[in-house]
C-alpha cells in the first residue's frame, strides 16, 4: 500500500492499558500521549482519536482521563472487573475491533497504538478492506505477527514518546 500523505483521513486508536504496562516494565516512564498522537496523525485529517482506559479507581487516573481529552483522544472507559477468586479483568479488544472496523468505510489509515498481537487478524482485514494500518508501540513488547500485518510500525521506545 502507498505511504501516508496529507490528504489521508486518519483514525487513531489507543489501546492505554497495553501503551502505559510496556512503557513501565520497559523504561519506568509514561508514554507522551501528546507526541504519540501527533506523530501518529503526521499531517494529516484526524477524523477521530480514541483512547480505551481502564478505571482502577488509583489516584490520578481522572486526572490522566482529563489529560488525554485535552490532547484530543476522546476516551472510552471501562471498569477493571474483580471476579469471586481475586481475579481482575479488563481490556478493550471487542471495543476496539468493532470500532475499528465501523471507522474503516470513513478513514484511508488506521493507527493502532498497541503492541498487542491480537490485533494481528484485525490489521489483515482492515488492509483487505483498503484501509492503511499502522501500528504504533514499543518494539521489544510488540508482537512480531501484529509488526508484520501492518503497513508500517512505529516504534515507541524513543526519547520523543517518554515522559
Amino acid at each position: 500500500m502507498a505511504p501516508y500523505h496529507s490528504g489521508q483521513r486518519v483514525a487513531v486508536l489507543a489501546d492505554a492499558q497495553n501503551l502505559y504496562h510496556s512503557a513501565h516494565s520497559l523504561f519506568s516512564r509514561n508514554v507522551d500521549y501528546a507526541a504519540v498522537l501527533e506523530r501518529a496523525v503526521n499531517d494529516r485529517e484526524l477524523v477521530r482519536a480514541i483512547a480505551y482506559v481502564i478505571r482502577a479507581h488509583s489516584p490520578d487516573e481522572e486526572r490522566f482521563f482529563e489529560a488525554l481529552d485535552d490532547i484530543g483522544f476522546e476516551t472510552k472507559i471501562k471498569d477493571l472487573k474483580t471476579f469471586e477468586d481475586g481475579t481482575k479483568k479488563a481490556d478493550w479488544d471487542v471495543g476496539l475491533s468493532l470500532d475499528a472496523i465501523t471507522l474503516a468505510s470513513h478513514v484511508d489509515s488506521i493507527v493502532l497504538c498497541t503492541g498487542d498481537g491480537d490485533f494481528t487478524r484485525l490489521c489483515w482485514h482492515l488492509r483487505h478492506e483498503g484501509v492503511r494500518v499502522e501500528v504504533m508501540s514499543f518494539e521489544p513488547s510488540t508482537a512480531e505477527d501484529l509488526i508484520d500485518a501492518a503497513d508500517s510500525f512505529v516504534n515507541l521506545g524513543e526519547e520523543e514518546y517518554l515522559l
